[in-house]
């Protein structure tokens, strides 16, 4: 094991954020393979979808729920070592659900996941904040490992489970979790002052209403977290009944991953911006194409339905970029793995009440309905970034502080 005098500091920092950059990609792919696999369970099992995916409830619910007290804990217990049980955590989650047979096995094992997954968002984020050398670029590729790992987990899951079965789909990635988790120990050996501090690389821009912009920024985040669960959950069900094609389960998988890599694409262009162009700006940009592509998936079936779904994930995932920045830019070093807690607390607790909407809608008339609703939270999001603009003004007679 590494002690903490043995490396230097650009050393650790460049292994943590390389850490916390596959930690983003796996906390999206362990979510998201049972949206996948589900189908195959309920073909297996003779079961209804709407009665399976319901059984992921608490998994995003608590998603959202445990990121809450992150911030606390990492003042305790270190980030590091927060960041060591998210892949433990994970990884022994992962195993139990493929060795269950029950509903009531996924449900708890579902639950377990997403317990240990919320913890990678608010420590992941402060930890990538202190240690990024550039703050746009780093969160653009942070936000590309994230949607990367979101991507691959429908075509990954559904090759996986298309040859070995549903079970392996769960099993594999939680062995790899493991195994990351104990490289993690092994060479990072601490939290470490990062390159933000030392460099005074970030900056607090001053406002002369945080209140009322905060209290904007979090009816987006809300809105934002539905339509990202609705979505990302939903996408490979979408592909399945609305391309118009009876294609095998793996072709449905990877044309989720194609949907999901224009995401990754859109969130390194924003990560460029974030260094080059006012926030607000760029906010109200990116949010206007959330109601508008999934509008036109709601409308329409085949090609111009996958159109729309690129719009829209494209969208969803560059507003992640956004929102990680406006955390990192308007609130202090000290507080920020608090922030970062409140900011996905607000955004996945209330979005893991997307797992029965989406149940909910199906069976009133199909993903036409769901998608359209999802559309509505997309427009909310358009008009609280025209509020922000007009809020987000700079205080007078006041520089900017630094961050660290």
């Amino acid at each position: 094991m590494l002690r903490t005098g043995d490396m230097h500091p650009d050393t650790l920092s460049r292994r943590t954020v390389a850490f916390v950059n596959i930690a983003h990609a796996l906390d999206h792919f362990v979510l998201l393979i049972y949206p996948t696999a589900v189908i195959a369970i309920a073909a297996e099992r003779g079961l209804d979808y709407g009665a399976l995916i319901g059984l992921a409830t608490g998994a995003f619910v608590a998603f959202g729920l445990f990121s809450l007290p992150m911030g606390w804990l990492s003042k305790r217990l270190g980030r590091r070592n927060l960041l060591a049980a998210f892949f433990g955590g994970c990884g022994v989650a992962c195993l139990g659900i493929s060795m269950t047979a029950t509903e009531t096995g996924f449900a708890v094992w579902l639950f377990m996941l997403g317990v240990f997954s919320a913890i990678y968002h608010p420590i992941g984020g402060a930890m990538l904040v202190t240690h990024a050398r550039q703050l746009g670029r780093d969160l653009g590729w942070n936000g590309v490992w994230g949607n990367l790992g979101a991507a691959s987990a429908s075509g990954v899951t559904a090759v996986v489970a298309a040859t070995l079965g549903w079970q392996a789909a769960f099993a594999v990635p939680g062995l790899v979790c493991l195994a990351v988790g104990a490289a993690f120990l092994a060479l990072v050996p601490e939290d470490g002052e990062g390159n933000a501090q030392r460099k005074g690389s970030a900056g607090v821009i001053p406002v002369s209403r945080p209140m009322v912009l905060m209290g904007i920024f979090a009816l987006a985040i809300i809105a934002g977290g539905m339509t990202f669960n609705v979505t990302t959950i939903s996408l490979p069900k979408v592909i399945d009944e609305r391309l118009g094609l009876a294609l095998p389960l793996a072709l449905t998988g990877s044309l989720a991953t194609v949907v999901f890599v224009f995401g990754a694409l859109m969130q390194l262009a924003m990560g460029r911006m974030v260094d080059r162009f006012s926030l607000p700006s760029i906010f109200v940009g990116i949010s206007i194409l959330q109601p508008m592509g999934l509008g036109l998936a709601a409308m329409t079936t085949g090609v111009p339905m996958l159109a729309g779904l690129v719009m829209a994930m494209a969208a969803i995932y560059g507003q992640v970029v956004v929102n990680d920045a406006m955390v990192a830019r308007y609130v202090p070093a000290e507080h920020r793995a608090t922030a970062f807690s409140v900011r996905y607390f607000l955004g996945f607790t209330t979005s893991g009440f997307a797992v029965p909407l989406i149940a909910l809608l199906h069976g009133q008339g199909g993903f036409a309905v769901v998608l359209a609703a999802t559309a509505a939270f997309g427009a909310a999001i358009f008009l609280c970034s025209i509020s922000f603009l007009m809020v987000a003004q700079p205080r007078l007679n006041a520089g900017n502080v630094a961050a660290e």
